[in-house]
């Protein structure tokens, strides 16, 4: 069965969420494959949150990182 495009919606809401961000990777990186297009590696996943809530979480900057990616992804992709 081919890869099904990821919903629109999916490549431009906002990334705060980690099985949202899963979702983007794998969806880029399969149409990446099928363009025949490289894609450097998503970023990767916190390791070290405390859990507390603080300003400035791991995962804020992994969320920012991977709407960066997803951004630059797309950029590659519609060329």
């Amino acid at each position: 069965m081919p890869d099904q495009p990821p919903p629109t919606s999916l490549l431009t809401q906002p990334l705060f969420e980690l099985a949202t961000a899963q979702a983007v990777f794998a969806a880029l990186q399969a149409r990446a494959r099928a363009q025949g297009v490289a894609l450097r590696a998503p970023p990767p996943e916190p390791t070290s949150c405390c859990g507390r809530g603080c300003h400035g979480c791991v995962w804020e900057g992994f969320y920012a990182a991977a709407t960066c990616w997803r951004d630059e992804a797309l950029l590659l992709l519609a060329d």
